[in-house]
């Protein structure tokens, strides 16, 4: 399984953007697929000029803590692996540890603020947002 760690690796090997571009479209292609009935209204992330959905589960942990799955998808193949991107970050933790992670600053230091279109910028937070609500909703209902 690739982590975020191995993806920032393999950016940090590739110096053209062009070659960056091919390994995030490679990263969407390598999505699990997301079940037809997940392609939603109540899925689908707004904000988004692409069509993207973000599907969440809630598993618990040994300790009984929650933890939030996702599955993810988007009809543009560049969206589709920024999905994986956020969904590397993101799925499988705890609502604390989405809300602690800083996503724009490594979106940042990937270089994605200089080399996206502003609505696929946009689209970005969008669906760091849609997460990050997600992980508040959880912190409020185990509350």
């Amino acid at each position: 399984m690739t982590t975020i760690d191995d993806i920032r690796d393999n950016f940090s090997l590739l110096d053209e953007w062009d070659d960056r571009y091919r390994y995030v479209i490679e990263l969407g292609r390598a999505l699990e697929p997301l079940p037809k009935e997940e392609y939603s209204t109540a899925n689908k992330v707004q904000g988004c000029v692409s069509q993207v959905w973000l599907s969440k589960r809630v598993d618990r942990d040994a300790n009984g803590e929650p933890r939030l799955i996702y599955l993810g998808d988007s009809d543009a193949h560049i969206v589709r692996g920024l999905v994986a991107i956020v969904l590397t970050l993101f799925s499988g933790h705890t609502p604390k540890e989405i809300l602690a992670t800083d996503a724009l600053a490594l979106f940042d230091e990937f270089g994605f603020r200089d080399h996206l279109t502003p609505q696929r910028s946009n689209g970005l937070r969008s669906m760091v947002e849609r997460i990050r609500n997600d992980a508040r909703e959880a912190l409020a209902s185990a509350a």
